[in-house]
């Protein structure tokens, strides 16, 4: 009785496995060993600079930068994560944090009749933090800024994803001396990223956004900079199912996904050609 009890047991916990979520990461330009660093004015660095004491961004990730994502069910976004390189700054650095997200259908800026682009308006926030960076703990060195989101975000298949993302200091004094104290990584693509930068006025105090133009300090070719989203889906193999799939090749694996040989088998429960089988 015993013995059936225990195998009870481990089939709950192959229906459970069945029922769990997968999780995945989508690498936009290469944030794992990035190269390019943005070498340009300090209105064309997202998400942000720590030059300025308010800055803006709007980016539009299409169905190509996020063509992993695609072709599974269930999509839902939990973290987005930047990178930049802390070269020439000790204090630390404070930021009001704000991040927005929606699906849209657009794929660019709009153009007015004037021939400027113009930012989108936007709403759903998804995170919003006092967010300190104690320069002097990583001088010289690559820094993941990572952002869990307050609630995930479900993707909707064929649209572009619009991140607005708002960083706000207390006061213009809490800034770097230059922009290239700190600058973000880039992944060289252009034209699907918009940035505002002020001394004196938060993104957010546009109640219609503006145009973009120099006089207001905005960028409106600027690169996306390297990002990873990190998100969960349904309808991916699970864990069992990659132990039956790979339990195809005649050997005998546990639950784990460890394998043996015939004859080599502590007692326990195996998948053996896409079959359980108990070894008591």
């Amino acid at each position: 009785m015993k013995k059936f009890y225990m195998i009870l047991a481990a089939v709950a916990a192959m229906t459970m496995s069945a029922q769990a979520q997968s999780v995945g990461t989508v690498e936009v330009g290469d944030f794992v060993n990035p190269t390019e660093i943005y070498n340009a004015s300090y209105f064309d660095i997202a998400p942000t600079n720590f030059y300025l004491a308010h800055t803006g961004a709007q980016m539009l990730y299409t169905v190509d930068e996020l063509a992993d994502m695609q072709d599974k069910t269930d999509v839902e976004i939990n973290a987005i994560s930047f990178k930049f390189r802390n070269d020439y700054w000790y204090d630390d650095i404070v930021r009001d944090v704000k991040i927005y997200l929606e699906a849209i259908d657009d794929t660019q800026f709009a153009v007015n009749e004037n021939g400027v682009k113009q930012f989108f308006n936007f709403d759903n926030q998804v995170y919003e933090a006092n967010e300190v960076y104690a320069m002097l703990d990583f001088f010289g060195e690559d820094v993941e800024m990572k952002f869990e989101l307050d609630e995930p975000f479900a993707l909707e298949a064929g649209k572009t994803l619009l991140v607005t993302i708002v960083f706000d200091a207390e006061d213009d004094d809490n800034c770097t001396g230059g922009s290239d104290d700190a600058p973000f990584y880039t992944s060289g693509i252009r034209s699907k990223c918009m940035v505002y930068t002020d001394n004196w006025t938060s993104f957010l105090n546009y109640e219609e956004f503006p145009d973009a133009t120099a006089m207001l300090g905005c960028g409106t070719n600027a690169e996306l900079p390297v990002t990873l989203f990190d998100y969960t889906y349904s309808g991916g193999m699970t864990a069992i199912q990659e132990v039956k799939a790979a339990a195809q090749d005649g050997a005998y694996y546990n639950l784990m996904g460890q394998k043996f040989t015939e004859g080599n088998m502590p007692a326990g429960i195996y998948i053996h050609n896409g079959q359980k089988i108990v070894v008591k």
